[in-house]
Order: structure tokens, then C-alpha cells, then sequence
């Protein structure tokens, strides 16, 4: 008997040693989502029915809402006044020895009064020995039948020039533009954005600065503000300053580069014909119009700011502006105009806006009264289900 149980106290160690020594179960790989609301999909959710108590009501609001919210827009968009010429043409139209009137494919004007007399131009192509630069200029004179009041606001147009070109929106430094002094590998073969092929010249192997295709392509032309004529009223003196976006004086500083490491880009020839020195270094810090062209447009027909006068009056008049001939576009078909303009609460001229919540507005009334006809003569009852199709089959079936 002891040995018979001292065989089974043994039998009884030995399974008890093998249970311990078990290795535990691998645990089953499963991939079905964690019971939570979101996983399992019991978030709460609103269901609208839609019927036409809701469905009518809704439609009229929009009625409400929308067209005088449009008749807004589009009285604001009436009350700026503008006008804009085209003298892309100013070269191969205009006479050199007196004014001519530009054909009217060429100007459009918004004014409270209607103007008595065409804009006129003439080609000046002698160049002044006080500015040899100014070789060609346009001198455009036109007439403000009314006051305005500021402010003032004088753009350049240019149209067909597509600065959103994936190449040329790249093309440019963002180092240099900080003011760093970038060297060439930096400004040319930096990942993802640099310089090139606007990088270095290749006959110095001096840096462009600055570089790139944007600054390259810098629109040159220049205008001088409305000058009065005839005595019939006083010059309108604009400015520069403020006609670029604050948030610019933070992102373009001062170089630090030394005229030694740098030459202008190709197309500043006519700028800066002898180069850079310690001098004549451009500080784009204050200078807001490149500061402008820096922000390439997303459309090929787009303005950019030049001058403004936020405190004073337009007076009626004829006035002059002399445009000096830099920045060609004929080669390309593109299109060049100076812009004067007001403002509205909403911006510029612009009627688009103002009649397409006006139409939206009709457009939801006239569905309004449609849907309140079908249901005063037609009405149709709600949770009807002999009008599911599969209950249609049946009925068309017996």
C-alpha cells in the first residue's frame, strides 16, 4: 500500500510540475473593431425627415435671406467708380506728334456722369538727356466727369500672363528674400524650391539677387499720378506706401549680401545699367511695389496695387498720365491697362456676386410657390406606403 502510494504522490508531483511548466496559450488574433460607440457606429446622429411643412418654409427663408442680402452686394458693386485703358497698343497706335483718341475696345469707364470726351494718347520716343531710360513713353490723358472720394486707388492690369505656372511659382528663394546672404548652392540647388535657371550670371558666376524667375519677371512699366490739364483742376498726387501687405515687413528684410557677391537679374538692366554698388542695393524691406509682385496671381488676368490716396478728392477734370514703355506683352498676346478705382464695403467693381445671390434668391422662391401649388392641389400623405415601388408592382400586378 505505501508503495502504491508512494507511485501516485509521485504520478500527482510529476503533473503538477508539468502543469507549471505549461506555456501559456498564444492569445487569437482578431480584427474586429473595439466595442466603443464610435467603432461600432451608436454615436448619436440627427435624422431630418424631410416633408413639406420643413422642405417650403425652408426655400421661402432662403428667398428672404438671399435677395436682399444680393441687392446689397450689387448696389455696393453700382457705387464704385472706374476706369481702365489698354495701352498694350500705345506703340504701333498712337501718334508721335499729337493726341489721338484711343478707340473704345480699349477703355471702360463707371461714373455717375457720363463722360463728354474719349481718352486720348501719344507716343513720346525721344529719349530725355535728364533720363535716357525713359525712351519710350505713352502719355494718356482722359477725363473724370464727377468728384470722387477717396480713397483713390491706381493699379496696373495685366492680362494673359500666367504667373501660376508651377516652374515659375517656385522659382525664388525664401532665405535670400529673408535677408540671408544664400549662397549658390543654396539659391540653386536647394530641394523643392530655388532659383533656377535664375540662380547665378553665367558669365560672372555672381549670385542674381534677387533671384528666381518671379523677380526676373518683375512688371517694369511706370506711371507718373494724374497731372492736370487745361486748368480744370489740380494735380492728384498718390503715394507708395501702404500699398503692399503689412505682413511683408516681416518677411522681406534687408540683404546682407556685399555688392561684390551680387548683380541684378537680367531683365533690371535698365535700373541698374552699371550693376550693384554699396549704394544702389535695393532694400525690398521698404519696397512695396516688388514687395506686391512677390505674390504671384492665381489667374492670367489679375491687378496689382501701384499708388494710392486714401484722404483726397478726385475733382472733375481732364488729367495726364505718362507711362514709361518697359515690360512688352505683344509677343506673348497679352494685355496691359492702368486702373483707377474706388471701393466698396466688398472690394472692387464687381456685379458677379451681388446677381448670383439674387438669382440663387429667385430661383429658391419660384420652387417655394412650385412645391406649395403640388401640395395644396396634390398633397400626399406622409408614411403612405402603398407608394413604394415594390407595393406599385403588386397593385399594377392584381
Amino acid at each position: 500500500m505505501g508503495l502504491i502510494k508512494r507511485k501516485n504522490n509521485d504520478s500527482d508531483d510529476v503533473d503538477s510540475i508539468s502543469d507549471y511548466e505549461k506555456e501559456p496559450e498564444e492569445k487569437v488574433k482578431s480584427r474586429r473593431p473595439g466595442d466603443n460607440a464610435f467603432r461600432q457606429q451608436r454615436l448619436k446622429a440627427y435624422n431630418p425627415i424631410i416633408t413639406t411643412k420643413t422642405v417650403i418654409p425652408l426655400f421661402l427663408l432662403f428667398a428672404v435671406v438671399f435677395v436682399p442680402l444680393g441687392a446689397a452686394m450689387l448696389y455696393g458693386s453700382n457705387q464704385v467708380q472706374d476706369l481702365v485703358i489698354d495701352y498694350e497698343q500705345c506703340e504701333n497706335m498712337a501718334n508721335a506728334d499729337y493726341f489721338t483718341e484711343i478707340p473704345e475696345e480699349y477703355f471702360e469707364y463707371n461714373f455717375k456722369t457720363p463722360i463728354t470726351e474719349k481718352p486720348q494718347w501719344k507716343l513720346v520716343t525721344n529719349a530725355s538727356e535728364s533720363d535716357p531710360v525713359e525712351n519710350k513713353i505713352c502719355q494718356v490723358q482722359f477725363p473724370v466727369p464727377n468728384d470722387i472720394d477717396g480713397p483713390v486707388y491706381f493699379f496696373y492690369q495685366l492680362e494673359n500672363f500666367y504667373a501660376n505656372h508651377r516652374r515659375y511659382v517656385i522659382s525664388y528663394c525664401e532665405l535670400q528674400l529673408n535677408g540671408e546672404p544664400s549662397s549658390v548652392h543654396v539659391v540653386k540647388d536647394t530641394i523643392g524650391q530655388n532659383c533656377q535657371p535664375m540662380s547665378t550670371d553665367p558669365a560672372s558666376g555672381l549670385i542674381y539677387y534677387p533671384c528666381g524667375l518671379i523677380a526676373n519677371a518683375m512688371f517694369n512699366d511706370t506711371f507718373t499720378y494724374p497731372a492736370a490739364i487745361n486748368g480744370t483742376s489740380d494735380d492728384y498726387v498718390m503715394t507708395q506706401k501702404g500699398i503692399a501687405w503689412s505682413t511683408d515687413k516681416n518677411r522681406l528684410k534687408k540683404t546682407q549680401y556685399n555688392a561684390s557677391q551680387i548683380v541684378p537679374p537680367p531683365n533690371w538692366v535698365k535700373k541698374f545699367p552699371d550693376g550693384y554698388n554699396d549704394d544702389n542695393i535695393p532694400d525690398i524691406s521698404t519696397w512695396e511695389e516688388f514687395q506686391n509682385w512677390m505674390h504671384p496671381a492665381g489667374l492670367s488676368k489679375f491687378s496689382i496695387l501701384y499708388f494710392r490716396n486714401d484722404d483726397d478728392q478726385l475733382k472733375a477734370g481732364s488729367y495726364q498720365v505718362n507711362i514709361g514703355l518697359h515690360w512688352p506683352v505683344l509677343p506673348f498676346n497679352g494685355k496691359k491697362a492702368f486702373y483707377i478705382s474706388t471701393r466698396s464695403v466688398l472690394g472692387g467693381k464687381n456685379s458677379f456676386l451681388g446677381i448670383a445671390w439674387i438669382v440663387g434668391g429667385g430661383l429658391c422662391f419660384v420652387l417655394g410657390l412650385v412645391f406649395l401649388v403640388i401640395h395644396l392641389i396634390s398633397p400626399r400623405k406622409m408614411g403612405d406606403t402603398s407608394l413604394l415601388s415594390w407595393n406599385k408592382e403588386k397593385q399594377h400586378a392584381e
